[in-house]
């Protein structure tokens, strides 16, 4: 089961793609119960592609909270189309999800 969950909607000429993202986020600074320290485990690049074309890349850190959520609106977009988020973290783990605009 991915991380990544994804949904789009039309509105007018855009389409809104709104994904929420199950990751510790953790930064490296943070102790636990114990008092040491948690390493650091964080998203490093997110990217998400139309048709399988790559129209966002960002670069990120450890300062994003958990479980981030973001949300774009790509102006145009079709029903039928294909959006793929994809995710790499500092720990070379991986997720990638797909979802079809309705």
């Amino acid at each position: 089961m991915s991380s990544i969950k994804i949904r789009t909607k039309r509105l007018n000429n855009q389409t809104q793609i709104r994904t929420l993202i199950t990751h510790p986020m953790e930064n490296g600074r943070n102790r636990d119960k114990q008092n040491q320290l948690i390493p650091a485990h964080h998203i490093q690049e997110l990217w998400v592609e139309h048709n399988q074309t790559k129209i966002i890349n960002c670069n990120m850190a450890g300062s994003i909270s958990k479980n981030p959520y973001f949300d774009f609106l790509l102006n145009g977009g079709n029903s039928g189309d294909e959006i793929t988020i994809s995710w790499n973290d500092n720990l070379g783990n991986t997720d990638t999800n797909t979802s079809i605009i309705k």
